[in-house]
């Protein structure tokens, strides 16, 4: 059984880079939205639909576990998918977030416990990071800060641009000039991760940077290891195939640009 790893686009791809450096192993099967992304401004229920979707389609071809490599996927459809489809579906498979991998690892990084988390509008107005880092840790204040332009930033092939240092800058501005205590920014999109060269220079050099994949590849593997017999189904061919509901062409050019590499996919329609 593969390993499924679901975004919205192309962002998690650097998530699903992380997975493979750490765990080389497995199969692994990438689905990637990209005819409907971005999801970051869309309604709670559309992502909940769109995602739910997604994840069928992976269960379908063989997926016993899935990772929302997403993170508006994962405050706005993953409780949802856990809770109320999963027991229908096959209470024996599993849907997993990035959200809760990088609130576990927050408390142990903050030392003046003031937080900023950079994310899409969708993910800052679930409000997923200040409600999940409350359960952990009440004492840290978090500032959640909306990036609208840096996804089309990335996927345009903007990075390092001086259009895009002005709007790097601008949000980087904002959010220290809401809370100029803090000292550790989470990255809360799988996109910005390759614009964290440019992050660093508006940044005080002191700020810890969190991106994501390193993160969420480590608590795979403890899951993994914690449950023997997800483990045991899942294949260890260390392939990677690739799906898009945009056109392969299309996809594959972008793909190969965030894992360095070449890929090939296949196109699927998700709304069947």
């Amino acid at each position: 059984m593969k390993i499924g790893v679901f975004d919205s686009g192309y962002g998690g791809l650097t998530i699903l880079k992380e997975i493979k450096k750490r765990l080389p192993q497995y199969d692994y099967l990438y689905l990637g939205d990209n005819a409907r992304n971005p999801y970051g401004s869309r309604s709670f229920e559309l992502v909940y639909e769109f995602t739910l979707q997604a994840v069928k389609a992976l269960f379908e071809r063989g997926c016993h576990l899935v990772i929302l490599a997403c993170n508006t996927a994962s405050a706005k459809a993953l409780r949802s998918i856990q809770q109320n489809d999963l027991p229908h579906i096959d209470p024996n498979k599993r849907v997993l977030g990035v959200i809760r991998p990088t609130i576990e690892a927050i408390p142990h990084i903050t030392l003046s416990r003031h937080v900023g988390v950079l994310a899409t509008p969708g993910t800052v107005l679930s409000r997923s990071y200040s409600i999940e880092l409350n359960k952990f840790a009440p004492d840290i204040k978090v500032t959640e800060h909306p990036c609208p332009m840096w996804v089309p930033i990335v996927e345009n092939n903007e990075i390092g641009s001086p259009g895009a240092d002005y709007f790097i800058k601008k949000e980087i501005d904002s959010i220290f000039n809401r809370d100029s205590k803090i000292d550790t920014l989470v990255l809360g999109c799988t996109h910005y991760p390759l614009l964290v060269d440019s992050i660093k220079k508006f940044v005080p050099e002191s700020t810890k940077i969190i991106c994501q994949g390193s993160l969420v590849a480590e608590s795979l593997e403890c899951y993994l290891a914690r449950h023997a017999d997800l483990q045991a189904q899942c294949s260890q061919g260390g392939s990677t195939k690739f799906l898009t509901t945009e056109h392969s062409n299309k996809f594959d050019s972008l793909a190969s640009f965030f894992l360095d590499k070449t890929v090939e996919s296949e196109t699927i329609n998700l709304s069947d």
